[in-house]
């Protein structure tokens, strides 16, 4: 199962268990395959999946395992997403420049771009852009720490428009992610080293690497976050978690870890169902509320 993580589709992460009768949400809109930038020609894309009653509240999914970022078909999300949809968040499904072609600092840098493209259009998928959090899993994970951390105000002076807007975000829900990386290009861990795949994603210049750790980029203001690890990950081990709730605990920024008793690297439905899909609803409902008029005031 570790050698292939990276392949396992979002649907069992973002919603925790579903079974194939489960109907798609009543009136959901798709928009698939909108494009947030290019690299080499190649068009970087993301799906809008709208709730029949949306709350402006929006989920941004990172699609991504072992930093390869893969396409499913957008029609299956209104099923997948129905918990999330039903409660009125718009789910966006993220996909970034994937491995073997592109290393980690692409998907850092395209992640973050998406961000800012979701807050400049934020008014055309119904969503508020200060109401965006981020969730992935293991690769998916760490990009969304990465964002936690290191959102910014944009650049004003940029003749990207894009660029200009903000790569804040307002809550993240990291499951197994790694948090540290800053020896992994030079000295891997053996479980990671002994996996082919990932060397590809991981060939990038060494003194990059402590700047893609998001343990050493917390700060008071990163954004809040709930960490979901598993004490029998081989893969990323729970000390990852652990390591990236006590920096931000000492910067006093919000975090949780919750442990998976008996867990690896990936859950099974019932651990999906039973834990992360509550823990992570809860999370996202407390920091992602609309503020009321008086929490908005200067």
């Amino acid at each position: 199962m570790m050698k292939h993580c990276w392949k396992l589709l979002a649907i069992a992460l973002l919603i925790g268990a579903i079974t194939p009768s489960a109907r798609s949400a009543d009136e959901a809109r798709v928009r698939p395959d909108i494009v947030y930038g290019h690299k080499d020609g190649l068009a970087l894309t993301f799906d809008v999946i709208s709730p029949a009653k949306p709350s402006g509240a929006a989920i941004i999914w990172i699609q991504s395992g072992g930093w390869y970022s893969t396409w499913t078909d957008p029609a299956i999300w209104p099923a997948v997403g129905k918990p999330y949809l039903d409660k009125g968040y718009t789910l966006i499904i993220l996909r970034h420049g994937s491995a073997p072609k592109y290393a980690i600092p692409d998907a850092v840098a395209d992640v973050r771009r998406a961000v800012r493209f979701i807050r400049m259009k934020a008014a055309d998928y119904g969503v508020d852009p200060e109401r965006l959090g981020v969730t992935g899993g293991s690769a998916g994970g760490h990009l969304t720490l990465m964002l936690a951390t290191t959102g910014d105000d944009g650049d004003p002076m940029s003749k990207d428009p894009v660029l200009k807007n903000s790569s804040k975000i307002a809550a993240a829900v990291a499951l197994y992610p790694p948090t540290d990386i800053s020896k992994w290009v030079t000295d891997p861990p053996e479980p990671i080293k002994s996996i082919p795949t990932l060397k590809p994603p991981l060939t990038f210049d060494a003194k990059l690497a402590p700047e893609l750790s998001p343990l050493l980029k917390v700060t008071a203001k990163t954004a809040p976050s709930l960490i979901i690890h598993g004490d029998k990950d081989q893969l990323v081990p729970i000390i990852h978690g652990q390591q990236m709730r006590d920096a931000m605990e000492a910067a006093k920024a919000p975090v949780k870890l919750v442990t998976i008793e008996g867990a690896g690297h990936g859950y099974t439905p019932k651990q999906n169902q039973d834990t992360v899909l509550p823990e992570s609803m809860k999370w996202f409902n407390t920091y992602l509320a609309e503020k009321k008029k008086e929490d908005k005031a200067p």
